[in-house]
């Protein structure tokens, strides 16, 4: 933590937009660098699958693996994830370990201040507070406070404290007002406030200590967010190389590290041989096509979208960011649904509420809303395609009638409801049509070297999501990118061996989630 001239900002507005200014510039400088990762052989040489026989794993390396792993998923998660921040320790209200810890801190508490209210008084809680403070103050400066250093020991000097203890010539408020002033000028300007009102409310010495260590507490806090937005900084210059130094030195402890990625990385290419074959049919065999590693590795990306992950764990290389892509993949079955009861809506209906922005606003928002979680294990889609459906019908009513059309016929409701309920089935031609096109999206985003101008540029059909298709977008093609710049390498060599090898390593494709329209590009 900086010292006085040079205090931590807290996480401020104006922060949060250096950091999404400099993310985007991290995210074009990924997209230009991932296509020289994947070619080049810098880090590639033992990122492959290994065709030696599989080594027995001792506990001790299991557990320098998993500390490895750990250190990995950190330091990604502090590079890719602008809000990652530590808060401070809060346990659950009633739990048996607050129970515990408020019992003994009274406990000590009390103690502290039957000392002090003793005639004479007695100090031996008193130093032991100021022992431990002090050494907790001085963790807070940096190597070079020299000077700042010094006044602390001087003043905090615990042996010249205890003897005017035994003297009882210690001046603990003065101690306590030194403290408070020393917290001062180390704490981020957030905390200003607090300890201006510390400062002024020093009758109680016991609750002074309390709120002192409470302080000292928060500043750790800070001092280690200070320290993380320090580290994101590095990380978003240097990060991918780091990364792939810490996952060389997993695989080097564990060769089948990498058994998923290469299963997905073949299924991949397999898919897109057969997709050449089609082509080539088609075409009456006129030139020869032959599939590349750049088109296979985009269409693996591809497969992310839809991977069903209760089915087959992903790639080890997107472990670390399951959480972030399971959200996507939530997000965009959400708007997929909602985009095709639109659809529907405007198809069956037709000119009576064509040309009416807030209208289709309304009818988006309601069903965005009656369509959250269902992602869910216990959604009930069908019973909530059934409300979406009574209260398409009850607004459309409600539009005609102010506009002096007709209400729709009953047949015509239950028409659209048999309809909007249809999307349920996954050979519905509105859910295939949709789905499709969004796959289309999606790859020509993967393939753009410049992803970032065709955000907005969504296909025919998705025009009611495309602001959600773009927010979606934007931030898969970020981690896409960087998963490329970082594990490049380990695809390329992935990627030959499966293209070029005799007896490439056999990997049963953990799934069959790509759209057949989708084509390489």
């Amino acid at each position: 933590m900086p010292l006085n001239d040079e205090r931590p900002a807290s996480t401020s507005g104006a922060e949060k937009q250096d950091v999404e200014s400099s993310s985007e510039r991290s995210d074009s400088v990924t997209s230009a660098s991932s296509r020289e990762s994947f070619t080049s052989d810098g880090s590639s040489k033992h990122c492959t699958p290994s065709s030696s026989p599989p080594k027995t794993l001792t506990l001790d390396e299991v557990m320098e693996s998993a500390r490895d792993l750990s250190s990995l998923r950190l330091a990604h998660e502090i590079a890719v994830n602008h809000d990652f921040h530590v808060e401070p320790e809060s346990l659950p209200e009633g739990s048996l370990t607050k129970l515990v810890r408020d019992t003994l801190h009274k406990a000590f508490w009390d103690i502290l201040a039957s000392e002090l209210t003793d005639d004479p008084p007695e100090y031996g809680q008193a130093i032991r507070l100021l022992a431990e403070i002090r050494e907790i103050v001085l963790s807070f400066l940096n190597p070079g406070a020299n000077r700042m250093r010094t006044q602390i020991m001087e003043v905090l000097d615990m042996d010249l404290i205890r003897q005017q203890a035994d003297n009882n010539a210690v001046d603990i408020q003065g101690l306590a007002s030194y403290i408070i002033s020393t917290m001062g000028k180390l704490c981020c300007p957030i905390r200003d406030e607090e300890i201006k009102k510390l400062s002024q409310n020093s009758d109680n010495m016991v609750t002074m200590f309390r709120e002192i260590f409470r302080l000292l507490d928060l500043m750790k806090t800070d001092l280690i967010n200070y320290e993380v937005d320090t580290l994101r900084l590095l990380l978003q210059r240097h990060g991918a190389e780091c990364e792939r130094q810490m996952f060389q030195s997993v695989l080097d402890k564990t060769p089948s590290a990498l058994n998923h990625t290469t299963s997905w990385l073949k299924s991949a290419l397999e898919e897109l041989t057969n997709n050449i074959r089609e082509e080539q049919t088609h075409s009456q065999g006129k030139g020869q096509l032959v599939p590349g590693p750049f088109q296979a590795l985009n269409i693996a990306f591809l497969h992310i979208l839809t991977w069903e992950n209760d089915k087959s764990p992903l790639p080890e290389t997107l472990m670390n960011d399951e959480t972030r892509l399971q959200k996507i993949q939530q997000q965009l079955q959400q708007i997929q649904a909602v985009n095709e009861v639109l659809l529907i809506i405007f198809s069956t209906v037709g000119g009576a509420i064509q040309g009416l922005p807030l209208l289709s606003d309304r009818l988006k928002r309601m069903t965005s809303v009656l369509l959250d979680g269902m992602h869910s294990p216990d959604f009930n889609q069908e019973e909530a395609l059934e409300g979406v459906s009574a209260q398409i019908c009850s607004e459309l009513n409600k539009s005609l009638t102010e506009r002096s059309y007709p209400p729709l016929p009953p047949a015509l409701q239950a028409t659209l409801t048999g309809q909007i309920l249809s999307i349920t089935q996954k050979d519905n031609p509105i859910r295939t049509l949709v789905e499709d096109r969004v796959q289309q999206y999606f790859m020509a985003l993967i393939c753009d070297p410049k992803p970032q101008s065709k955000l907005e540029q969504v296909p025919v059909g998705l025009t009611a999501i495309k602001p959600e298709l773009a927010l979606l977008g934007a931030r898969f093609i970020s981690l896409v990118n960087y998963n490329k710049t970082v594990y490049g390498p380990t695809y390329g060599g992935i990627l030959r061996k499966l293209m070029f090898s005799s007896s490439p390593p056999p990997a049963n494709p953990p799934q069959d989630t790509a759209q057949d329209s989708v084509t390489s590009k």
